[in-house]
Protein backbone atom coordinates (compact mmCIF):
# COMPACT_ATOMS: atom_id res chain seq x y z
CA UNK A 1 0.00 0.00 0.00
CA UNK A 2 2.93 2.23 0.96
CA UNK A 3 4.25 2.39 -3.00
CA UNK A 4 0.77 3.44 -4.16
CA UNK A 5 1.00 6.69 -1.96
CA UNK A 6 2.35 8.57 -5.24
CA UNK A 7 -1.07 7.40 -7.01
CA UNK A 8 -2.46 10.36 -4.75
CA UNK A 9 0.53 13.09 -4.49
CA UNK A 10 3.14 11.55 -2.10
CA UNK A 11 6.18 10.23 -4.16
CA UNK A 12 8.37 11.16 -2.18
CA UNK A 13 8.18 9.77 0.94
CA UNK A 14 11.02 8.53 1.56
CA UNK A 15 11.16 6.87 5.17
CA UNK A 16 8.43 5.03 8.08
CA UNK A 17 8.99 8.07 9.90
CA UNK A 18 7.48 10.30 7.42
CA UNK A 19 4.93 8.00 6.60
CA UNK A 20 3.86 7.38 10.22
CA UNK A 21 3.91 11.77 10.30
CA UNK A 22 1.20 11.92 7.61
CA UNK A 23 -0.86 9.02 8.88
CA UNK A 24 -0.94 10.64 12.37
CA UNK A 25 -2.31 14.15 10.54
CA UNK A 26 -4.91 11.66 9.33
CA UNK A 27 -6.11 10.37 12.77
CA UNK A 28 -5.89 14.22 14.48
CA UNK A 29 -7.53 16.40 11.81
CA UNK A 30 -9.76 13.75 9.46
CA UNK A 31 -12.32 14.79 7.58
CA UNK A 32 -14.73 12.45 7.24
CA UNK A 33 -14.71 9.34 10.15
CA UNK A 34 -17.58 6.07 10.23
CA UNK A 35 -17.91 3.85 12.79
CA UNK A 36 -19.40 0.30 13.04
CA UNK A 37 -20.55 -1.62 16.26
CA UNK A 38 -21.46 -5.10 17.23
CA UNK A 39 -21.32 -6.60 20.37
CA UNK A 40 -17.57 -7.40 20.81
CA UNK A 41 -16.13 -4.66 19.26
CA UNK A 42 -16.16 -0.82 17.44
CA UNK A 43 -14.38 -0.40 14.23
CA UNK A 44 -13.10 3.21 13.11
CA UNK A 45 -12.46 4.35 10.12
CA UNK A 46 -11.19 8.23 9.30
CA UNK A 47 -10.66 9.47 5.97
CA UNK A 48 -8.87 12.89 5.14
CA UNK A 49 -8.55 14.18 1.68
CA UNK A 50 -5.50 15.42 -0.26
CA UNK A 51 -7.24 16.68 -3.45
CA UNK A 52 -10.54 16.26 -5.69
CA UNK A 53 -11.93 12.54 -4.36
CA UNK A 54 -8.69 11.34 -3.33
CA UNK A 55 -6.99 11.30 -0.17
CA UNK A 56 -6.04 8.67 2.59
CA UNK A 57 -8.04 6.27 4.63
CA UNK A 58 -6.96 4.87 8.38
CA UNK A 59 -8.87 2.06 9.73
CA UNK A 60 -8.67 0.31 13.23
CA UNK A 61 -10.42 -0.71 16.39
CA UNK A 62 -11.50 1.37 19.33
CA UNK A 63 -11.69 0.11 23.08
CA UNK A 64 -10.83 1.76 27.03
CA UNK A 65 -7.35 1.58 26.15
CA UNK A 66 -7.88 4.03 22.60
CA UNK A 67 -7.33 3.57 19.28
CA UNK A 68 -5.59 0.93 17.61
CA UNK A 69 -4.61 1.44 13.94
CA UNK A 70 -4.86 -2.26 11.77
CA UNK A 71 -4.29 -0.68 8.37
CA UNK A 72 -4.28 2.06 6.20
CA UNK A 73 -4.59 2.87 2.26
CA UNK A 74 -4.70 5.28 -0.56
CA UNK A 75 -7.79 5.66 -2.19
CA UNK A 76 -9.08 7.83 -5.23
CA UNK A 77 -13.18 7.40 -5.05
CA UNK A 78 -14.21 6.56 -8.78
CA UNK A 79 -16.93 8.30 -10.33
CA UNK A 80 -20.77 6.68 -11.73
CA UNK A 81 -21.67 3.09 -11.30
CA UNK A 82 -19.67 0.46 -12.80
CA UNK A 83 -21.52 -2.73 -12.51
CA UNK A 84 -25.14 -3.92 -10.54
CA UNK A 85 -24.18 -7.17 -10.63
CA UNK A 86 -23.69 -8.83 -7.28
CA UNK A 87 -21.12 -8.43 -4.86
CA UNK A 88 -19.24 -10.55 -1.97
CA UNK A 89 -17.57 -9.28 0.75
CA UNK A 90 -15.41 -10.91 2.75
CA UNK A 91 -12.40 -10.52 5.37
CA UNK A 92 -8.78 -10.81 3.42
CA UNK A 93 -6.39 -13.54 5.17
CA UNK A 94 -4.34 -11.21 7.17
CA UNK A 95 -7.79 -10.64 8.54
CA UNK A 96 -6.64 -6.48 8.56
CA UNK A 97 -9.07 -5.09 5.96
CA UNK A 98 -11.61 -6.20 3.16
CA UNK A 99 -11.85 -7.45 -0.28
CA UNK A 100 -14.97 -7.95 -2.66
CA UNK A 101 -15.63 -10.26 -5.53
CA UNK A 102 -17.67 -9.51 -8.24
CA UNK A 103 -18.96 -11.97 -11.14
CA UNK A 104 -19.46 -9.72 -14.13
CA UNK A 105 -19.51 -11.34 -18.02
CA UNK A 106 -18.30 -8.45 -19.47
CA UNK A 107 -14.82 -9.07 -18.36
CA UNK A 108 -14.15 -12.80 -18.53
CA UNK A 109 -12.55 -12.91 -14.99
CA UNK A 110 -13.60 -12.81 -11.63
CA UNK A 111 -13.16 -9.26 -10.81
CA UNK A 112 -11.41 -8.95 -7.11
CA UNK A 113 -11.27 -5.70 -5.77
CA UNK A 114 -10.19 -3.65 -2.13
CA UNK A 115 -12.55 -2.50 -0.53
CA UNK A 116 -13.18 1.36 0.24
CA UNK A 117 -15.80 1.92 2.38
CA UNK A 118 -15.41 -1.55 5.05
CA UNK A 119 -17.03 0.76 8.28
CA UNK A 120 -20.31 0.77 6.08
CA UNK A 121 -20.72 -2.33 4.50
CA UNK A 122 -20.18 -4.16 8.09
CA UNK A 123 -22.86 -1.92 9.56
CA UNK A 124 -25.21 -2.81 6.35
CA UNK A 125 -23.89 -6.75 7.21
CA UNK A 126 -25.77 -5.96 10.34
CA UNK A 127 -28.81 -4.11 9.29
CA UNK A 128 -29.21 -7.12 7.02
CA UNK A 129 -30.13 -9.48 9.70
CA UNK A 130 -33.24 -7.50 9.16
CA UNK A 131 -33.75 -6.60 5.90
CA UNK A 132 -32.10 -6.53 2.68
CA UNK A 133 -31.03 -3.84 0.50
CA UNK A 134 -30.04 -3.72 -3.06
CA UNK A 135 -26.22 -2.23 -4.09
CA UNK A 136 -24.32 -1.31 -6.76
CA UNK A 137 -20.40 -0.87 -7.47
CA UNK A 138 -18.35 2.33 -8.58
CA UNK A 139 -14.60 0.63 -9.07
CA UNK A 140 -11.70 2.85 -9.44
CA UNK A 141 -7.99 2.33 -9.64
CA UNK A 142 -4.54 3.37 -8.39
CA UNK A 143 -1.70 3.41 -10.66
CA UNK A 144 2.34 3.65 -10.44
CA UNK A 145 3.20 2.91 -13.65
CA UNK A 146 0.89 3.73 -17.22
CA UNK A 147 1.53 5.08 -20.71
CA UNK A 148 -1.08 6.78 -23.64
CA UNK A 149 -1.32 5.20 -26.71
CA UNK A 150 -2.79 6.50 -30.03
CA UNK A 151 -6.41 5.04 -31.07
CA UNK A 152 -7.62 2.29 -33.35
CA UNK A 153 -8.98 3.75 -36.53
CA UNK A 154 -12.36 2.09 -36.53
CA UNK A 155 -15.39 2.29 -39.28
CA UNK A 156 -18.10 4.12 -39.14
CA UNK A 157 -20.33 1.52 -38.30
CA UNK A 158 -18.93 -0.76 -36.38
CA UNK A 159 -19.80 0.67 -32.88
CA UNK A 160 -23.08 -0.09 -33.82
CA UNK A 161 -22.33 -3.63 -34.87
CA UNK A 162 -19.92 -3.91 -31.45
CA UNK A 163 -22.84 -3.08 -29.28
CA UNK A 164 -25.02 -5.68 -31.24
CA UNK A 165 -22.21 -8.39 -30.95
CA UNK A 166 -21.35 -7.16 -26.95
CA UNK A 167 -25.38 -7.78 -25.93
CA UNK A 168 -25.58 -11.25 -27.86
CA UNK A 169 -22.14 -12.26 -26.15
CA UNK A 170 -23.59 -11.27 -22.68
CA UNK A 171 -26.70 -13.26 -23.01
CA UNK A 172 -24.44 -16.62 -24.01
CA UNK A 173 -22.62 -15.48 -21.25
CA UNK A 174 -25.89 -15.76 -18.62
CA UNK A 175 -27.41 -18.88 -20.34
CA UNK A 176 -23.95 -20.50 -20.15
CA UNK A 177 -23.83 -19.65 -16.21
CA UNK A 178 -26.98 -21.35 -16.27
CA UNK A 179 -26.07 -24.61 -17.76
CA UNK A 180 -26.96 -24.02 -21.30
CA UNK A 181 -24.95 -26.33 -23.35
CA UNK A 182 -25.98 -24.57 -27.08
CA UNK A 183 -24.59 -21.12 -24.85
CA UNK A 184 -21.64 -23.27 -23.79
CA UNK A 185 -20.48 -24.49 -27.52
CA UNK A 186 -21.50 -21.37 -29.42
CA UNK A 187 -19.48 -19.58 -26.69
CA UNK A 188 -16.77 -22.33 -27.33
CA UNK A 189 -16.55 -22.00 -31.26
CA UNK A 190 -16.19 -17.91 -31.11
CA UNK A 191 -12.99 -18.29 -28.95
CA UNK A 192 -11.78 -21.07 -31.19
CA UNK A 193 -12.71 -18.33 -34.15
CA UNK A 194 -11.11 -15.37 -32.16
CA UNK A 195 -7.47 -17.22 -31.33
CA UNK A 196 -7.51 -17.91 -35.11
CA UNK A 197 -7.93 -14.78 -36.45
CA UNK A 198 -5.56 -13.38 -34.26
CA UNK A 199 -2.94 -15.55 -34.87
CA UNK A 200 -3.63 -15.24 -38.64
CA UNK A 201 -3.63 -11.28 -37.91
CA UNK A 202 -0.78 -11.00 -35.23
CA UNK A 203 2.04 -11.78 -38.46
CA UNK A 204 1.40 -8.58 -40.20
CA UNK A 205 -0.47 -5.81 -37.88
CA UNK A 206 0.57 -4.50 -34.36
CA UNK A 207 -0.72 -6.44 -31.26
CA UNK A 208 -2.64 -2.87 -30.10
CA UNK A 209 -3.88 -2.06 -33.54
CA UNK A 210 -5.73 -5.11 -33.29
CA UNK A 211 -6.99 -5.36 -29.65
CA UNK A 212 -8.74 -1.98 -28.63
CA UNK A 213 -9.22 -2.63 -24.78
CA UNK A 214 -8.00 -5.34 -22.29
CA UNK A 215 -8.44 -6.31 -18.83
CA UNK A 216 -6.40 -9.06 -17.14
CA UNK A 217 -4.96 -10.18 -13.55
CA UNK A 218 -1.59 -8.78 -12.74
CA UNK A 219 1.19 -10.40 -10.77
CA UNK A 220 0.58 -12.58 -7.43
CA UNK A 221 -1.59 -9.86 -6.06
CA UNK A 222 -5.29 -11.03 -6.99
CA UNK A 223 -6.76 -7.49 -6.54
CA UNK A 224 -4.17 -5.70 -9.12
CA UNK A 225 -4.58 -5.66 -13.20
CA UNK A 226 -3.26 -4.78 -16.43
CA UNK A 227 -5.45 -2.60 -18.32
CA UNK A 228 -6.18 -0.69 -21.58
CA UNK A 229 -8.92 1.42 -21.87
CA UNK A 230 -10.30 4.57 -23.87
CA UNK A 231 -10.06 7.84 -22.06
CA UNK A 232 -13.26 9.40 -22.04
CA UNK A 233 -12.27 12.29 -20.30
CA UNK A 234 -9.46 13.43 -17.75
CA UNK A 235 -8.64 15.95 -14.85
CA UNK A 236 -5.15 17.61 -13.42
CA UNK A 237 -5.30 18.08 -10.14
CA UNK A 238 -2.57 18.77 -7.23
CA UNK A 239 -2.09 17.53 -4.15
CA UNK A 240 -2.32 20.63 -1.97
CA UNK A 241 -0.19 19.07 0.96
CA UNK A 242 2.92 18.09 -1.73
CA UNK A 243 2.28 20.11 -4.93
CA UNK A 244 2.69 17.07 -7.00
CA UNK A 245 0.42 16.61 -10.18
CA UNK A 246 -2.05 14.06 -10.34
CA UNK A 247 -4.19 12.84 -13.21
CA UNK A 248 -7.84 11.24 -12.71
CA UNK A 249 -8.96 9.36 -15.96
CA UNK A 250 -12.09 8.55 -17.13
CA UNK A 251 -11.88 4.97 -18.81
CA UNK A 252 -14.05 2.51 -21.00
CA UNK A 253 -12.41 -0.60 -20.53
CA UNK A 254 -14.27 -4.17 -21.88
CA UNK A 255 -17.42 -2.08 -21.99
CA UNK A 256 -16.97 -1.27 -18.45
CA UNK A 257 -16.33 2.53 -17.38
CA UNK A 258 -14.39 3.52 -14.14
CA UNK A 259 -11.67 5.90 -12.92
CA UNK A 260 -7.91 5.49 -12.48
CA UNK A 261 -5.69 7.97 -10.32
CA UNK A 262 -1.89 8.55 -11.40
CA UNK A 263 1.36 10.16 -10.93
CA UNK A 264 1.85 12.73 -13.86
CA UNK A 265 5.73 11.62 -13.10
CA UNK A 266 4.37 8.45 -13.46
CA UNK A 267 2.71 8.81 -16.90
CA UNK A 268 4.25 8.72 -20.11
CA UNK A 269 2.95 10.33 -22.85
CA UNK A 270 0.19 13.40 -22.98
CA UNK A 271 -3.47 12.41 -22.22
CA UNK A 272 -6.29 13.40 -24.82
CA UNK A 273 -9.95 12.24 -25.15
CA UNK A 274 -9.74 9.29 -27.58
CA UNK A 275 -6.35 8.35 -26.92
CA UNK A 276 -5.60 5.33 -24.56
CA UNK A 277 -3.90 4.23 -20.82
CA UNK A 278 -2.33 1.51 -20.89
CA UNK A 279 -0.85 1.06 -16.98
CA UNK A 280 -1.39 -1.73 -14.17
CA UNK A 281 -3.50 -0.89 -11.53
CA UNK A 282 -4.79 -1.87 -7.68
CA UNK A 283 -8.35 -1.89 -8.33
CA UNK A 284 -10.49 -0.82 -5.37
CA UNK A 285 -14.46 -0.49 -5.00
CA UNK A 286 -16.73 1.22 -3.29
CA UNK A 287 -20.25 -0.53 -2.49
CA UNK A 288 -23.15 2.14 -2.64
CA UNK A 289 -26.27 0.89 -0.89
CA UNK A 290 -29.59 2.39 -2.02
Amino acid sequence: MHSYLRAVGFSKLASEPETEQLLGEVFRDFDHRNIARDENSVFVEMEKEYGPDMGIIVCGSLDREGFHREYYFPYYRGSGITTTEEVTVEKRVNGDSFAGVCEDGRLGVSLIFYLQNPAECQKERILNQLFGRKSSLTLSGLSTEGMILLPVRKDVEQPEVREQNIAQRNQLIAAARNGDPEAIESLTIEDMDLYSMLSRRVYEEDLYSIVDTFFMPYGIECDQYQIMGNINYYTKVSNPVTRENVYQINLECNDMTFDVCINEADLTGSPEVGRRFKGTIWMQGRVNFE
